[in-house]
């Protein structure tokens, strides 16, 4: 198993609604054939995640892009918390998780099983990430299928980027760029943050360490689609912007070549943001996917 450290407590009125998440600290264990968790309190900080909604109903993890956090999914949280168990972590070095490090793409899926080893075998757990949170959904449906019941990939970049190395330096010189608030409300605009959450994206750009931020570039550019995605037995719903590049697209239409079950829909006016620029019609696309799968 994945040796791996992990989150939160969380506080919930049984049948009832998830209450407001308490951040712990702690490391997880996964014992050989079972599917729990149990916590070590006296080890390092560890991610934090925000469970809200309906205690009793399906499972609905929620992944952010790199440069967000989990506010990104606002949205999707007032339209999925009234039915769904809804799970939004921040990712290492983002929001509540600024003081954890990314490091890995590979260490980040560990945590996310890691946690969703908290629930009952055959539980129904939808995971949906965008962008670097598509990629680590993408992986950890490959990685751990027993966990995840369907997977909703929007936005991932599979196919790596060109000049890889001139692309890492370009990070490393501009990075102090990310922690001045101008820079922030430019780059907001270029991802789509509505303007109530802009406060929200400038505090997460300017508290993003140096570190990590090179680090979750360098995952996002070197990702590849993992070999064990077509073995993958759920359903899959890939959704993507036509404005965006063109080898993200390409890759997104591969993601579908090589998965039996998977469904890809293009929107056509949205550019590399569509859970932010088209919320609506995100949630519409996925509540109506969960429902037919489900029948």
């Amino acid at each position: 198993m994945w040796p791996c450290s992990v989150l939160v407590a969380v506080l919930a009125a049984p049948g009832g609604l998830v209450q407001e998440p308490v951040r712990r600290y702690g490391r997880a264990h996964h014992t050989p054939g079972r599917r729990s968790t149990c916590l070590d309190l006296e080890r390092a900080p560890v991610l934090y995640v925000r469970e809200t909604g309906d205690a009793a109903g399906p499972v609905l993890l929620l992944i952010h892009g790199g440069g967000v956090a989990g506010w990104m999914w606002e949205r999707q949280i007032d339209h999925f918390a009234p039915g769904c168990r809804v799970l939004v972590p921040d990712l290492p070095g983002h929001g509540h998780s600024h003081d954890v490090a990314f490091t890995t793409s590979a260490a980040v899926v560990a945590e996310l099983a890691a946690y969703l080893g908290r629930f009952p075998a055959g539980a129904d757990i939808t995971v949906a990430g965008f962008s670097l949170g598509a990629q680590l959904a993408l992986e950890l449906a490959a990685s751990h299928p027993e966990m995840v019941t369907r997977v909703v990939i929007t936005s991932a970049l599979t196919q790596g980027i060109p000049l890889p190395g001139l692309s890492h330096w370009l990070v490393r010189l501009t990075a102090p760029l990310a922690r001045q608030t101008w820079f922030a409300k430019l780059q907001a605009k270029s991802l789509y943050i509505p303007d109530d959450l802009l406060d929200d994206y400038i505090r997460t750009s300017t508290t993003l360490p140096r570190e990590s931020l090179i680090a979750l570039t360098r995952a996002n550019a070197e990702f590849r689609t993992p070999p064990a995605w077509r073995r993958f037995p759920g359903a899959v719903l890939l959704l993507a912007g036509a404005k965006e590049p063109r080898a993200l697209r390409e890759g997104m239409r591969q993601l579908g070549h090589d998965h039996s079950k998977s469904e890809l829909i293009i929107h056509e006016h949205a550019g590399h943001g569509l859970p932010l620029q088209y919320p609506e019609w995100f949630n519409a696309r996925i509540e109506g996917w969960m429902r037919a799968d489900r029948a």
